[in-house]
């Protein structure tokens, strides 16, 4: 695409809709968007065809579809600039009402990991939860690194969080960092901050996974809320 029209964009995405994948979506990714059934596979290509484009795409931020949104995302993610991409993370945030946007987004945090982690604290101080949720996706890029401990600070933080998709990004966030740093996550999982729903829904998340041992698994038991 070497000219990008909004109005074209969207007949060009309603024609590309699958109506029997319309509800499914709808039902999977909880969002009051419209849907249009576009698989994630058709999403990708679509965006291979809008990179020439991406900045006009982004700055128009079409935000009709719940498809369309994920494009966004997916576009983002190609962008290689810190400054840029945080940008265009906060123009997206306003439209999005879906874990499935957020956790589509992905962080190269590699020459500004004090800059991404300043950003996500900042996010996770938001009243706004799919900013908080964009946080926690964020720490997932530091889950091998010296700032594990700065997270679990922060994660403390939620300690009175209640809404459901912070929690379970914060469970998932705990579950993975176990998994790639077991010795330090557990000292968290002994003595924390964070509400017993996350908590709990942690261990829970790492009886699920075959990537932790079954002694882990009766280990973490010690610690649930």
């Amino acid at each position: 695409m070497k000219e990008f029209d909004l109005n074209k964009y969207y007949d060009f995405l309603e024609a590309s809709k699958h109506e029997d994948k319309i509800e499914f979506t709808r039902r999977v990714v909880n969002t009051k968007k419209p849907c249009l059934g576009i698989l994630v596979p058709e999403q990708k290509q679509i965006v291979k065809s809008l990179i020439d484009v991406r900045n006009e795409v982004l700055d128009a931020m079409p935000d009709k579809y719940h498809e369309a949104l994920m494009i966004d995302a997916y576009l983002i993610n190609t962008i290689k600039d810190y400054k840029e991409q945080i940008k265009y993370i906060e123009k997206l945030s306003k439209y999005v009402d879906t874990w499935s946007v957020t956790d589509s987004l992905k962080f190269r945090i590699k020459g500004n990991e004090d800059a991404y982690f300043d950003y996500a604290k900042k996010l996770l101080g938001s009243k706004q939860p799919f900013k908080r949720r964009i946080a926690i996706r964020i720490f997932f890029a530091y889950v091998r690194t010296d700032y594990l401990k700065a997270i679990f600070n922060e994660l403390d933080k939620l300690s009175n969080e209640e809404e459901y998709y912070v929690n379970m990004g914060a469970a998932w966030f705990l579950c993975e960092a176990f998994i790639k740093n077991r010795n330090l996550t557990l000292e968290y999982f002994k003595s924390n901050k964070l509400n017993a729903f996350a908590i709990n829904k942690a261990i829970s998340k790492c009886h699920d996974s075959y990537r932790v041992s079954k002694e882990d698994k009766e280990l973490l038991n010690n610690y649930k809320k």
